[in-house]
């Protein structure tokens, strides 16, 4: 039997337009979201300048992809797995059925304020490097954390700005590009953005997940609500297992790999992770069509 994982993407996926499809399917979502926002979801992702700013980023992307989800399941699709990459984490309790979409909107608000407010560190990604002798300069490097693990040969590392500068200089790679980010995010210097959502955390009420979830800080499926919420508190300054959760897909039986959201972020890092697994990429009404036709055409 087939066995489908849902995947998230988190910031960085967005595009200038998405989700201007759901506007009348989705017109209850959207307007309830415009109540707890105080602004449009649909007129934001239209401008690019709102986009590049985190407080309109990841709600935009929360609400797109929970519609996407609610579409999917309203067509019969049901995954054995969720997972979502950093913010998609959120939306990935929302469809194990974790918490109601209100109150992941109001958290995914909150911690989009906090990151846009943090000022201190600085991100770089690294690509095509050893990673032997990448894990020995941070080890030996204060300030400075492996924050994303994507895949075998693509990694962003997040800490002091000096710190960043080191190990960027320190590693032999065929490319590294700094963040255009204005914290460290994913790292210890996080702690105190951290501990002030955690306050906001502790408010939310989690059901246990309908579905296992892996989650950034630990790709163990999970569904046990008081567990998945302490996973939840030690991701803005954890690590991202990205790599992790992709190598571990094959070992849960699962063949089909569906990303609910804009861009293909999440399906070409696992590409490049796992072999032969059927992956797809859902970003609004035509992509579901188009998915409903092909499951319908396989024996």
């Amino acid at each position: 039997m087939k066995k489908t994982a849902w995947v998230f993407p988190g910031q960085g996926s967005q595009s200038v337009g998405m989700g201007q499809d759901l506007a009348e399917v989705c017109a209850e979502k959207l307007a309830q979201a415009e109540d707890i926002l105080g602004w449009s979801v649909l007129a934001a992702s239209q401008d690019e300048e709102k986009l590049k700013d985190t407080r309109y980023t990841q709600p935009c992307l929360y609400v797109i992809e929970c519609a996407i989800a609610d579409l999917f399941t309203e067509k019969g699709h049901q995954p054995s797995l969720v997972a979502g990459h950093s913010l998609g984490e959120y939306s990935a309790l929302y469809a194990a059925g974790v918490f109601d979409f209100a109150s992941g909107l109001r958290l995914v608000k909150r911690r989009a304020e906090l990151m846009a407010e943090a000022s201190a560190g600085a991100m770089a990604a690294i690509m095509g490097f050893n990673r032997e002798e990448l894990d020995a300069k941070l080890a030996e490097t204060d300030g400075v954390v492996l924050a994303n693990d994507n895949n075998p040969m693509q990694v962003v590392i997040s800490g002091t700005p000096e710190a960043v500068e080191t190990v960027m200089n320190g590693v032999k790679a065929k490319r590294t590009v700094k963040l255009k980010v204005g914290g460290a995010f994913h790292s210890p210097l996080m702690a105190d953005a951290a501990q002030e959502f955690e306050s906001v955390l502790a408010e939310v009420v989690f059901a246990d997940a309908q579905v296992p979830v892996m989650s950034n800080v630990d790709p163990q499926p999970e569904t046990a609500a008081a567990a998945l919420k302490s996973r939840l508190t030690a991701q803005m300054t954890g690590s991202v297992r990205w790599r992790e959760i992709s190598l571990s897909l094959p070992e849960h039986e699962i063949d089909t790999v569906v990303e609910m959201g804009p861009g293909k972020v999440l399906t070409g890092l696992i590409k490049k992770t796992c072999k032969g697994l059927v992956l797809n990429n859902v970003d609004g009404l035509e992509a579901i069509a188009n998915y409903q036709t092909a499951t319908k055409s396989l024996p």
